[in-house]
């Protein structure tokens, strides 16, 4: 029961029920199960249906950036604030970001003889599988569904144990249009849905331009099929397979032959469907675990969150949401496909609430769990989306700020990388490229892929790297400054008054020089490890040698602005400023204990326990945060509270708490963001291990609650596979490491409570070198009893 997702209702929030299905999905589509009993909805989604889009000519407006930093530097940033905002407007520039489209429903209708009982909606991770089950006088039914990644097509069957047989009405017909937040929308055009034999075809017209659509082949095992106008009608069967392939751009009439001729090609035998599709997903799934053996696994997601509302979060919860965040990402991401989006691959909202890629925040939450998680290959469907996108990203850097390289903007969406959201915080915010080029770095370091380093990460990187060699000016100093900046989305201290909330157009925000250090640093190892780009290696270190030092306020935290005309402003859900301590390695309690601990403080002053500044991914942050700080209780205490305010039913997170609970910020609407299920997973392997190349912490952040468990393998950076199987109340912990390729030395940094088995208790957690090569190492090391 532990990778089973169960509910005991179905979907119920009245105009939005898509925000309560159990999602099922493929990476490239996605399946969404309402469960009712009489009228069956089934959300369809494909990742390259977007619409809405718009991306005009952008004017070029870097002529006015010595004015912006003109004023910034005489202390007028409200004046320099919308200057290159207005200027955009002001040149005809009228971008629009591009929303996902829901494709369709699956649409069932069944009879009902008697009213039902033993209702159960569950979703098995393991396999994808969702299902529904209930009784109907003697007859138990079931209809159980996944998205196949082997044969790209959605599977659903309809089976019966007891003496009534299946009758059924099924069409393939457009998305409720009541999903929509606000009016004037212009929806899909030209339906047309059309039934023969054992087929439905169904397409609509997308505004942007081409024909969008699907065809389900219904076949059953007893009774009749009958084809009506709008859909097929099943009287006395025995069971019902329904599979269905989509199909997102191209003319109706070709695609339909197309698709049909590819369903008639597959063999109607659900376990014969499944079989390949669970071998590749389980793949994925089981690459790692985490086991607290918790008691309560048997109970339903609602009997656990009520729960978890009562004050401490069952452990089985931890693990079950661990496990559904792995399982999202692997639903939505393939190498070969579109990167997870916040709403992943299960919207059904019309013009969806900030249903784009996010890269100040939230993409990258998204795939923080995928490298220490086992999953490295899902990363690669980001970074196709960027390279995709490169001369968008080079045309910004030009038109925006005159600028050689790249210039991600915070979102962007498949259709374009153009910058679209002419905000000022959006347009000052210079960190996307080289926030992504962490995660190419990563990627090799975890994987050892030197090709990949050589063809892929360090043009990339040296992309961004670029872009800062022309936008950083040097002070009187001798320091770079940065100029305009944004530290995401914050306002500082000194412009944080109740008649003005945001003002967000600053200079030196400390997050800008932590990533452009860490890329710098990471293109000199780079370079120096694939021996290319070496001549560039003395620029790079002049760079580095320009960025200032951070900067700590009176209050012993690290300032999120340095410089002198921005003071702090605690009240925020962002915690950019801490990105040297995580999710970068730069500053460690080993490597610089007081800048570490200037760190925390910046962290503790985020205000959790105040709350109202908070959101659903921002707990899930803090979590990950206070892990890397080696605060495992912290860190388990906000994923208590992000399960008490932004968790569904269904285990979706939100952005916020939309009941007037007192958590988070007051909105009258929340929106799904699946970032925070994604970082929870990471949250979680951040207690477990931090890894630096040649070194391993093992269980740095470990809840004094978890007292027995097992995780692993996870990957560290630099190749190393690691289990761990601990018990405190045995005193034991059971290490198991494996290099990923070839033999190296590495050292490990123990729990403060442990030491090697049988040897001086002064070792406790000191650095123990070891050798590891491909074949498994086993160590024991000794707990004491009641710590972590």
């Amino acid at each position: 029961m532990k990778h089973i997702v169960a509910m005991n209702y179905p979907a119920s929030w009245w105009r939005s029920l898509w925000r309560e299905a159990l999602p099922a999905g493929n990476g490239k589509i996605g399946a969404a199960v309402y469960g009712g009993v009489h009228e069956e909805t089934i959300l369809l989604n494909h990742e390259d249906l977007w619409w809405g889009g718009r991306a005009p000519e952008m004017p070029d407006v870097s002529d006015l950036l010595p004015e912006v930093r003109r004023l910034l530097h005489e202390g007028d940033a409200p004046k320099a604030d919308r200057i290159l905002a207005d200027a955009l407007k002001e040149r005809g520039y009228e971008p629009k970001m591009a929303s996902p489209l829901p494709l369709g429903d699956l649409k069932l209708f069944m009879p009902l003889r008697k009213a039902f009982r033993r209702y159960r909606r569950t979703l098995n991770m393991e396999t994808g599988e969702v299902a529904v089950t209930w009784m109907d006088g003697d007859t138990r039914y079931e209809r159980v569904l996944f998205v196949s990644r082997h044969d790209d097509a959605v599977v659903y069957e309809i089976r019966k144990l007891g003496p009534q047989p299946i009758e059924a009405r099924l069409s393939l017909q457009p998305h409720d249009k009541r999903d929509v937040r606000r009016s004037g929308i212009v929806f899909p055009k030209h339906e047309e849905i059309v039934c023969e034999g054992e087929y439905i075809f169904y397409a609509a017209f997308n505004p942007d331009g081409a024909d969008f659509g699907g065809v389900a082949r219904v076949v059953t095992r007893g009774g009749t099929n009958g084809s009506r106008r709008n859909g097929i009608a099943v009287k006395g069967a025995e069971s019902v397979l329904v599979i269905v392939k989509l199909f997102a751009r191209g003319d109706r009439k070709a695609e339909w032959s197309r698709l049909a001729a590819e369903l008639s090609g597959l063999e109607p035998s659900y376990d014969a469907l499944l079989a390949p599709h669970a071998a590749e997903h389980g793949r994925l799934f089981r690459a790692m675990d985490f086991d607290l053996m918790a008691e309560g696994r048997e109970l339903s997601n609602e009997e656990l969150l009520l729960r978890a509302y009562q004050g401490e979060m069952p452990d089985a919860l931890a693990e079950k949401m661990w496990a559904y965040g792995r399982y999202l990402l692997i639903s939505v991401s393939r190498a070969e496909g579109q990167p997870c989006h916040l709403y992943g691959l299960w919207c059904g909202d019309y013009d969806a609430v900030w249903a784009f890629h996010m890269v100040n925040e939230n993409l990258q939450m998204i795939y923080w769990q995928a490298l220490s998680g086992h999953m490295p290959e899902l990363l690669l469907a980001v970074f196709n989306y960027m390279e995709r996108l490169m001369d968008d990203f080079r045309h910004n850097a030009r038109r925006l700020y005159g600028c050689r390289g790249i210039y991600i903007p915070a979102p962007s969406a498949p259709d374009s990388g153009k910058l679209k959201h002419l905000s000022p915080h959006i347009i000052h915010w210079t960190g996307g490229a080289g926030w992504i080029a962490q995660h190419y770095y990563d990627y090799y370091l975890h994987t050892g892929d030197v090709a990949f380093l050589r063809e892929r990460a360090l043009p990339f990187m040296r992309e961004a790297a670029l872009f800062y060699e022309d936008f950083f000016t040097v002070g009187d100093d001798g320091y770079y400054i940065s100029s305009p900046s944004n530290s995401p989305e914050n306002t500082p201290g000194n412009y944080w008054t109740e008649a003005r909330r945001s003002m967000e157009t600053t200079m030196n925000a400390t997050m800008d020089f932590a990533i452009a250090k860490e890329l710098l640093t990471h293109l000199i190892e780079g370079a120096q490890a694939a021996g290319m780009f070496t001549e560039h290696i003395p620029q790079w270190r002049d760079m580095l040698g320009r960025i200032p030092p951070y900067l700590i306020n009176e209050d012993g935290a690290v300032k999120e602005w340095m410089h002198p005309f921005f003071t702090d402003n605690y009240h925020h859900r962002h915690e950019s400023h801490a990105y040297p301590v995580f999710p970068g390695t730069e500053v460690t309690r080993q490597n610089d204990p007081a800048l570490f601990a200037a760190f925390v403080t910046a962290i503790e002053k985020r205000l959790v326990i105040g709350l109202k500044e908070q959101s659903g991914w921002s707990l899930a942050h803090m979590a990950n945060n206070y892990a890397r700080m080696g605060k495992g209780d912290q860190a388990l205490g906000c994923l208590e509270i992000l399960a008490r305010s932004c968790v569904m039913n269904n285990l979706f997170t939100l952005h916020n708490d939309w009941r007037g609970m007192g958590i988070g910020v007051d909105m009258d609407w929340a929106p799904v963001q699946l970032d925070a299920n994604m970082g929870w997973s990471s949250a979680v392997q951040e207690m477990l291990l931090f890894s630096v190349p040649g070194e391993l912490h093992i269980m740095p952040a470990l809840p004094s609650r978890w007292t027995k468990g097992r995780a692993g393998p996870l990957l560290a950076r630099g190749g190393v596979e690691c289990c761990l199987d601990w018990n405190v109340e045995e005193e034991r912990l059971d290490l198991t490491l494996r290099s990923t390729g070839g033999s190296k030395r590495i050292d490990i940094v123990l729990p403060t409570s442990a030491a090697p088995a049988g040897e001086d208790s002064d070792l406790q957690g000191k650095l123990q070198a070891v050798e590891i090569g491909e074949e498994p190492l086993r160590m024991r090391v000794t707990l004491k009893r009641g710590s972590s």
